[in-house]
């Protein structure tokens, strides 16, 4: 008995020194966190609400500071993360959904493996939607199969211009991508003028927050989601994956979608101690159970749906030892 009252004395007094030296290193730090997105869009606001409550779940509380690094699709910040950020444990970023995918489709100004990063979780995903407005004769899916819809759109490499034409050319509809609109407001105003039928390919979660009256007033028809899985808001609303009959054409539309799966992602540069990650990792996973934490993003209209660092990676691991005819016509389609 007093060998294992010896033992559990021991577990208790080596705990709390485990817990003593995390504190020890973070407290006092600043930690960056850059954001590969300019000040005041999606990815910055979920950015900095999560800097705002990570804080008090980081063992010595370090001061977070959020750091906007915008630029080509979030390469820029992924590159500096990967190549410039010491590995320390004192650097993070909120990227882009789409950034890992970039350089096995062949974009070359990726300059990092996606799967050396240490990822740490995603608040949310980004299923796309397809949308028409309100007394609108396209209100089923089906009916974009037999007349032109046409569909507002930013630039040619934006989703709103990509997920028409995957859309059609998996599912036979006849979306006619109208470009040149700004790229978020001048989207979603073009459709609320009239000047297009609808909008194929934004957020779900970023359009729920832009224009939440939109939803509220049942200004929309939401006729399609284009996602892995169906959106717990849309049990009723079709799935285009589902809709895809052709084994080899599904397999190519699961790697396109796994870009939207991972949302809006955290991650830390590859060498960071292994430690480090797993306080990190735990600190992310407990500030999206935050009670504060949740009601600051319901004032601020933000999708919580989240996935952990290792769904993340085995995600990209999926992604990345797809047989090789199906990553080159999911390149292609993205394009």
């Amino acid at each position: 008995m007093a060998a294992v009252l010896a033992l559990i004395c021991g577990f208790v007094l080596v705990a709390p020194s485990h817990s003593a030296g995390q504190a020890a290193f973070y407290r006092g730090k600043q930690i960056t966190m850059l954001v590969a997105s300019g000040a005041g869009g999606g990815y910055d606001t979920y950015a900095r609400a999560l800097a705002r409550h990570m804080t008090r779940h980081i063992p010595g509380n370090p001061v977070i500071v959020p750091k906007n690094v915008p630029g080509a699709g979030g390469l820029i910040a992924t590159n500096t993360l990967y190549n410039s950020s010491a590995p320390d444990g004192l650097t993070f970023a909120a990227l882009t959904n789409g950034v890992a995918m970039d350089p096995l489709f062949g974009e070359t100004a990726g300059r990092f493996d996606a799967l050396k990063l240490n990822w740490i979780g995603s608040i949310g995903k980004l299923e796309n939607i397809c949308v028409t407005w309100q007394g609108s004769p396209i209100t089923r899916i089906e009916q974009a199969k037999t007349r032109q819809v046409a569909v507002s759109a930013s630039g040619a490499t934006g989703n709103s211009a990509i997920m028409p034409k995957i859309v059609n050319q998996f599912l036979g509809t006849k979306f006619k991508v109208i470009g040149g609109y700004a790229e978020g407001s001048g989207v979603t105003l073009a459709l609320e003028r009239g000047e297009v039928d609808g909008v194929c390919g934004l957020s779900y979660s970023t359009l729920k927050t832009m224009k939440p009256d939109w939803f509220r007033d049942r200004k929309l028809n939401i006729i399609l989601q284009i996602g892995l899985k169906k959106l717990r808001d849309l049990p009723d609303v079709p799935n285009a994956i589902d809709l895809v009959s052709d084994a080899e054409s599904k397999k190519v539309l699961e790697l396109i979608l796994i870009r939207q799966e991972m949302g809006r992602p955290f991650a830390m540069p590859p060498g960071v101690p292994a430690d480090r990650v797993a306080i990190l990792r735990q600190a992310f996973d407990e500030t999206l159970k935050d009670p504060a934490f949740l009601a600051d993003a319901t004032k601020l209209q933000m999708e919580i749906d989240p996935l952990t660092g290792a769904e993340i990676q085995d995600l990209l691991k999926t992604a990345y030892s797809a047989p090789k005819p199906i990553v080159q016509r999911a390149a292609q389609l993205s394009r």
